[in-house]
């Protein structure tokens, strides 16, 4: 067999493609008649593809405060970030919590989000996506930031509310 012919088969004439390029044949008589796009000839089909290009100048317009948002809470991720992981952390008498862990966890969360934010423009709510996400972040991460670098738990209590704000930034997403 030649290399030519090895090719063929791999791509087409092997029984896996051969069922797969069926089963899009079928969907697509299928599907695009429903849709509106008839056929010219038996065989045939005509599919209309529609592409628009947004400017790159006219997108950062319509995105910039939730990305500038974005970027000034992936600064305070970084620089805090630094900042504590070069701290000694207070003595935890009480409890038995490592309160680097807690940091950890708050910056991890914190970077997580600040991400989620950079894609809220892309949303259909995008403001009261970026709001939970931005609430959450300050609730959540916060608390614990204060908790990790002051080891005091007078604000614990924000956390829960905090990271219900982030379920629901992205929740928000998706309506």
């Amino acid at each position: 067999m030649s290399l030519p012919g090895v090719i063929d088969y791999i791509v087409f004439s092997n029984p896996i493609s051969t069922g797969v390029i069926n089963l899009a044949k079928s969907t697509s008589n299928t599907i695009l008649p429903n849709l509106g796009l008839q056929s010219r000839e038996p065989g045939t089909q005509t599919v209309k593809i529609i592409t628009e290009r947004i400017p790159l100048d006219q997108l950062a317009r319509n995105a910039g405060p939730m990305v500038r948002l974005a970027g000034l809470s992936g600064a305070t991720a970084v620089i805090l970030g630094a900042y504590g992981s070069h701290r000694k952390f207070p003595p935890v008498e009480k409890e038995d919590v490592d309160l680097k862990v807690v940091f950890e966890t708050a910056n991890r969360y914190h970077f997580i989000h600040t991400l989620a934010l950079l894609a809220t423009p892309l949303c259909r709510a995008p403001k009261t996506s970026a709001t939970f996400l931005s609430a959450g972040i300050i609730l959540f991460s916060g608390t614990l930031y204060y908790r990790a670098f002051t080891g005091d738990t007078k604000f614990s209590k924000l956390a829960p509310i905090g990271g219900t704000c982030l379920i629901i930034g992205w929740l928000a997403m998706i309506i």
